[in-house]
């Protein structure tokens, strides 16, 4: 999962960034709200931690201005603030969860699992994954069944596969899952997306998974309904 992390206290946000990669997500980090504001709009996340109180632009106006340009990334505001009519402004601005500082690592994790599992497409699964037909993917541990079978994927695979599970029978970019594996992180091999792809396809079937030519890949959701253990062709 792709991560957006805004927060201007610079100790804080490298523990959050080595905790939140540990749990296998890109995580992507501002401290100047109106750089989060144009990532936001202009970007693809599959969440956001913000603060409030932000160099340029407050938290509360950078999440207002992204909701009324159309943004329904999910958004869990992290801040000091913690009086009700803060939390309520916070709230009534778009944000789908509110945590107060100081806090723990672990609550936090659990708030993102739970706002993530709300998601907005409504192709989200219960706690135990994620399912498009015969495929069932547990974002968290990595685990993937395909009917009967179950495997463990490693990190970059997951990241394909979640976002490609989210949204099935859809085109993902190139960029867009490149964004997934490395975010704002430039110098991966060029071959290095094909190579994944090669991997994932080996384990859920060719026709699964299936080129747009000159455009990127697309999860086929009926061609994962056909596919048990072993996986299809």
């Amino acid at each position: 999962m792709r991560i957006l992390l805004v927060e201007d206290d610079h100790m804080l946000a490298n523990t959050m960034l080595t905790m939140l990669r540990d749990d296998q997500h890109t995580v992507d980090w501002l401290d100047d709200g109106q750089q989060a504001l144009n990532a936001l709009t202009g970007e693809h996340f599959d969440l956001a931690v913000l603060d409030l109180t932000l160099p340029r632009l407050d938290g509360l106006e950078v999440l207002a201005r992204a909701r009324s340009r159309g943004t329904n990334t999910p958004v869990i505001i992290l801040t000091a603030r913690a009086g009700l009519e803060e939390k309520l402004q916070g709230l009534d601005a778009g944000a789908d969860d509110y945590l107060t500082k100081p806090f723990a690592m672990a609550e936090l994790k659990a708030r993102i699992r739970a706002v993530t599992r709300r998601g907005t497409n409504g192709n989200q699964a219960a706690s135990i994954g994620l399912s498009v037909g015969n495929l069932n993917l547990n974002p968290d541990s990595g685990r993937l069944t395909i009917g009967e079978q179950t495997v463990s994927l490693p990190r970059s695979e997951v990241q394909i596969l979640h976002y490609l599970m989210r949204n099935p029978d859809q085109v993902a970019t190139r960029r867009r899952l490149e964004e997934q594996l490395y975010g704002w992180d430039h110098g991966a091999e060029s071959n290095a997306l094909e190579v994944h792809i090669h991997h994932l396809r080996r384990r859920v079937g060719k026709t699964v998974i299936r080129t747009i030519r000159g455009v990127g890949y697309l999860l086929d959701s009926q061609q994962a309904t056909r596919c048990g253990a072993p996986a299809c062709p």
